[in-house]
C-alpha cells in the first residue's frame, strides 16, 4: 500500500503495483458531494494523471453507495461560483485523465453520480446496483454530460426514458445494454476492477494511453472523421519511431508468452 487517509472524504491510495484507487468517502451521506469534495475529486484525478508512478486508477465509493450525486443541503455552495473552472471540475479532470479509470460501482450512482460514473473507461457494478438520473425530478439542470452521453451508450430511447422518468437503471440491464462491462457479487467489485487494472498494464502502457486518447476522442467525431484522425495519429506515431524503438517493440512482443490469457 502507498499513501491514504482515511480521514479525508476523498481518499487516494497509491499501491505498488501501479494502482491508484480514489475512493469517495461519506458513506453516512451515501457518499453525496459537497463543494470542497468536488474540488478534493478533481484534484485526485489530475494528480494521479501526472504521477508517473501510476498506470491505472480504480475510482470506487465507500459503503452501500457509489454517489449519490451533490448534497442538496449546499446546493447553492455547489451550483454558484466557479463552476466553470475546469481545475475544479472533477468529471472535465476525468475526461482529460490520460490513465485509465475504471468505475467500481458498489451501490447506488445517482445523478451527478451517473455523470461521474459515465466519465470512466471502464464500468464494474455490483449486482444490485442501479444508476439513476433525478435532474428532472428534482428540477436541477445536468452539465456534467448526462444529457449527452447516456444516448450515445444506450440509444436515445431509452436514454430519455431514463432521464425523464427517473427509473432506476439496474446494473443487469445497464450491462445487456453495454453501458456496464461486468456485473458482479457485491464482495467481487473491487477484485473485478483490479483485475482489469493488472491486464491493462500487462500492455504498453504508452500505447495503452496512446489508444484510450484516439478511442475517446474519436468517440466525439463522426465515423470519418475518427479513421481520419486514427490514421493521421498512426502514421505520426510511426514517422516518429526510431530503430531503437522499433527494436524494443519486437523485444516486448517476443517476451508476450501467453497473450491470449484470460483474466
Amino acid at each position: 500500500m502507498g499513501d491514504s487517509s482515511s480521514d479525508k472524504l476523498i481518499v487516494v491510495t497509491r499501491e505498488s503495483d501501479g494502482v491508484g484507487i480514489v475512493t469517495i468517502n461519506r458513506p453516512k451521506s451515501l457518499n453525496s458531494l459537497t463543494r470542497p469534495m468536488m474540488v478534493d475529486l478533481a484534484k485526485a484525478f489530475k494528480e494521479l494523471g501526472k504521477d508517473k508512478s501510476v498506470q491505472v486508477i480504480i475510482l470506487t465509493g465507500a459503503g452501500r453507495a457509489f454517489c449519490s450525486g451533490v448534497d442538496l443541503t449546499a446546493a447553492q455552495q455547489v451550483f454558484k461560483g466557479d463552476v466553470k473552472d475546469p481545475e475544479v471540475d472533477p468529471v472535465i479532470q476525468m475526461e482529460q485523465c490520460p490513465k485509465p479509470i475504471v468505475g467500481a460501482i458498489n451501490g447506488f450512482a445517482i445523478t451527478a453520480g451517473f455523470e461521474i460514473a459515465l466519465a470512466c473507461d471502464i464500468l464494474v457494478a455490483a449486482k444490485g446496483a442501479s444508476f439513476i438520473d433525478t435532474h428532472a425530478r428534482f428540477g436541477i439542470f445536468p452539465s456534467w454530460g448526462l444529457s449527452q452521453k447516456l444516448a450515445r451508450f444506450i440509444g436515445p430511447n431509452k436514454a430519455r426514458e431514463v432521464s425523464l422518468t427517473a427509473t432506476p437503471l439496474s446494473a443487469e440491464e445497464a450491462g445487456k445494454l453495454g453501458l456496464v462491462n461486468y456485473v458482479v457479487e457485491p464482495n467481487e467489485v473491487l477484485k473485478k476492477a483490479r483485475q482489469l487494472a493488472g491486464a491493462i498494464m500487462k500492455n504498453s502502457q504508452d500505447m495503452v494511453l496512446r489508444y484510450k486518447s484516439v478511442i475517446n476522442d474519436g468517440y466525439k467525431l463522426d465515423l470519418r472523421q475518427g479513421l481520419a484522425m486514427e490514421k493521421e495519429r498512426g502514421h505520426k506515431y510511426y514517422d516518429g519511431m526510431t530503430p531503437e524503438q522499433f527494436k524494443k517493440m519486437q523485444e516486448f512482443i517476443a517476451g508476450r508468452k501467453n497473450p491470449s490469457s484470460k483474466m
